[in-house]
């Protein structure tokens, strides 16, 4: 049977309970034994240590903790293991996982993450600060430690596209106070930045004030004044480097990089050089996963995946053990609570046989165990998510072949179209320009040369708009097409394909069930994921949900895709802060100048 977990005290409030344990006069709650402590604050394994749990924190850490053993104190034999902290996502976004925060939590938890730092901005532009909210109510209701950052760009960039809800500087403002919120999400509009818009800075200085911390997102190779100007604006850290260049240049400007190990994002194994061939200190390193979709969650594994990873790539395991937990706390302002085994810390661990392959045996959050052998053992509760947040799909209209027909310049037999260019586990994607082919006054795609059709099909306020672009890169072939209404930021709706009447219909598909991703293939649809909260999330369990992403995956395949967990680079084509150039509902966007430009030049 699960477990409910109670409600965590403060180390002010539980603080004569814990020195009474650690001085002998109290009985502790659990006491572990038989192991070896991991000390993310010295870096040493402290064999034979002994660790001693009361009210949800750590009581005792030292060699002997029998004196705090009582009649009733729960005492587990570690039989040789670790006790390594439990791990830390320093930057994730849970709708990227198709799944409510209970759910989520219910994935991760037994693959040993106890603490996220989580930004919800793809739900704020959707539904708004509502949204935000019932992301950051639920996630305060789990058994392990969900902190939300209040998204800070809604739309992403103002002028190039239109989304549902926009986020103000009051809206920052407010969220501030709420218990959960830790800081401040990814601030995208790096341009905005760069350039002093008086919103951007006040969301940044409304931050501030509140002590808490500013996420960055540089997404730009440009390590000149424009960079220096955005270090200077207040983001205190960074996601979207690429290349060891990027991962030096922001530690030196004082910030900290978060290298992302996601579904489709690899940019650990160059930026950790920094640390194992160039000698940087590692304490301005911190790893995160940024993007998983339920698939990865439930059957490769959550932040254990990226520790390993980082391991793998040459980094000392202790040294990532840091990255994952103490450096994390320690950038949140959150040291003295969390990410490590040590007094008045929140009592978070992981028992693991092998530090280096980190296979998950046993997790305890918060002094009680949640999870054994890859099991979970308590409830995740689910909020009652209302009527307004399951019927988000407005497209005003059924759609028809013709409304993704891409029409010629009058009289032309062949045009230069710019083409979106996908590059496999990146994010950033290349500017192309290819010649297609003019038939009846239609441009066409073009299979031998891999370029398919690509739509933003509006669906916030059911206006009926379609923009056309073309994309390239997938590899599809024959006729198909894949429509999702996971489409970061605006989220509108993405739809690519070969076959304009089979885009209709996997667009009024997503209609009819509310959202989610639908691929179609010769005329029918081979699979689903049916995603009826803001059209970004299910509330179903995460085992279900990862089936449903793994069907996704393979009739993506079977359309003749090759790439590695191609649907995030779907879902990415209209995030119009990412260069080189995306799809809006306002149109082609040139994100190197931040520019709306028109498909043929």
């Amino acid at each position: 049977m699960e477990r409910k977990v109670s409600p965590l005290q403060s180390w002010a409030d539980t603080a004569p309970l814990l020195v009474a344990v650690a001085a002998g006069r109290a009985p502790a709650d659990l006491v572990i034994t038989g192991g070896k402590v991991v000390s993310v604050h010295t870096r040493e394994v402290l064999d034979g240590w002994q660790v001693a749990i009361a009210a949800g924190r750590f009581a005792y850490v030292g060699p002997d903790a029998s004196h705090c053993i009582g009649p009733d104190t729960e005492v587990i034999d570690a039989e040789g293991r670790y006790l390594i902290p439990g791990l830390c996502d320093g930057h994730m976004h849970i709708e990227s996982g198709m799944l409510i925060p209970a759910e989520f939590a219910a994935a991760v938890i037994p693959h040993g993450t106890t603490t996220m730092f989580t930004d919800p901005h793809e739900i704020a532009n959707v539904l708004g600060l509502e949204g935000v909210r019932m992301m950051h109510d639920e996630a305060l209701m789990q058994p392990v430690n969900i902190f939300t950052q209040m998204p800070s760009c809604a739309p992403s960039a103002l002028g190039l596209e239109t989304t549902g809800f926009a986020i103000s500087a009051d809206d920052v403002a407010e969220a501030m106070t709420w218990p959960g919120i830790i800081g401040l999400g990814e601030m995208m509009n790096f341009p905005g930045v760069v350039n002093g818009d008086p919103q951007m800075l006040a969301e940044i200085a409304a931050t501030q004030r509140a002590g808490k911390t500013v996420g960055g997102h540089y997404a730009s190779p440009d390590l000149g004044p424009a960079f220096h100007a955005y270090a200077a604006g207040g983001p205190a850290d960074d996601h979207e480097g690429t290349r060891v260049d990027d991962a030096i240049a922001r530690t030196r400007q004082g910030m900290r990089i978060m290298m992302r190990l996601g579904s489709a994002w690899y940019d650990v194994e160059t930026q950790i050089k920094a640390v194992t061939e160039r000698g940087l200190d590692p304490r301005s390193f911190i790893l995160c996963t940024d993007d998983c979709h339920s698939g990865t969650l439930v059957n490769e594994g959550h932040m254990n995946r990226v520790l390993r990873h980082a391991i793998s790539c040459g980094c000392d395991p202790l040294v990532a053990l840091q990255m994952a937990t103490i450096n994390t706390a320690t950038h949140f302002g959150l040291e003295r609570e969390l990410g490590s085994i040590a007094p008045g810390r929140r009592a978070d661990l992981i028992l693991t046989s092998d530090l280096m392959m980190l296979p998950i045996e046993r997790v305890i959050a918060r002094g009680v165990t949640v999870a054994e052998d890859g099991e979970l053992k308590v409830a995740c509760p689910h909020l009652d998510w209302p009527e307004a947040a399951r019927q988000t799909v407005h497209l005003g209209k059924v759609l028809q072949g013709d409304d993704f027909l891409i029409a010629a310049p009058e009289g032309a037999n062949t045009v230069t179209a710019r083409v979106i260019g996908v590059v496999e586990n990146q994010a950033p994607t290349k500017a192309l320009t290819i010649d297609l082919a003019v038939t009846d006054g239609r441009v066409e795609p073009d299979e031998a040369r891999d370029v398919a059709q690509i739509a933003l099909v509006e669906r916030h306020r059911g206006t009926g708009g379609v923009v056309n672009g073309f994309v390239s890169g997938f590899g599809y072939s024959g006729r198909m097409a894949i429509a999702s209404t996971v489409a970061h930021d605006s989220h509108h709706m993405i739809v690519v394909g070969t076959d304009r009447d089979m885009m209709a219909s996997a667009a009024n598909r997503l209609g009819e069930i509310g959202g989610g991703i639908t691929v179609w293939k010769d005329g029918a649809e081979i699979a689903s994921v049916p995603l009826p909260i803001a059209g970004l999330m299910s509330d179903r369990p995460a085992e279900e949900v990862a089936a449903a992403a793994e069907r996704m995956v393979r009739a993506m395949a079977d359309c003749g895709c090759r790439l590695n967990n191609a649907y995030m680079q779907h879902s990415l084509l209209a995030l119009v802060v990412i260069p080189e150039i995306r799809i809006s509902d306002l149109g082609l966007v040139d994100v190197t100048t931040f520019e709306l430009t028109e498909l043929f030049t």
